[in-house]
């Protein structure tokens, strides 16, 4: 994905705290505790702490696994994401030396 497009997936404000939330989801979603975290967080904790409706929830994370953001993982009928802290790296490295 271009410079422009992962840029363009950091620009709303749901998206951004999404990245926030999975950072620390032990905190954030702590409704998933008992279950854990091995696979990363839920979709439906992401949409029910983000107050949206899953399809919008779907698209902002497929518009940030795109960018290399997160990854996601299916497990049965649910569907488990996290951050990409590789890819967050890149981006960072990216900034800092292009810009």
């Amino acid at each position: 994905m271009d410079q422009v497009d992962i840029f363009k997936a950091l620009s709303n404000k749901t998206r951004l705290q999404i990245l926030a939330w999975l950072k620390a989801p032990e905190i954030n979603f702590a409704e998933q505790t008992e279950a854990g975290f091995a696979h990363g967080v839920c979709v439906g904790q992401i949409q029910k702490k983000a107050g949206l409706t899953q399809s919008t929830v779907s698209e902002y994370l497929a518009m940030l696994q795109r960018a290399g953001l997160v990854s996601s993982v299916r497990v049965g009928q649910w569907t488990y994401y996290r951050r990409d802290e590789a890819g967050i790296k890149t981006l960072m490295d990216r900034i800092n030396k292009e810009l």
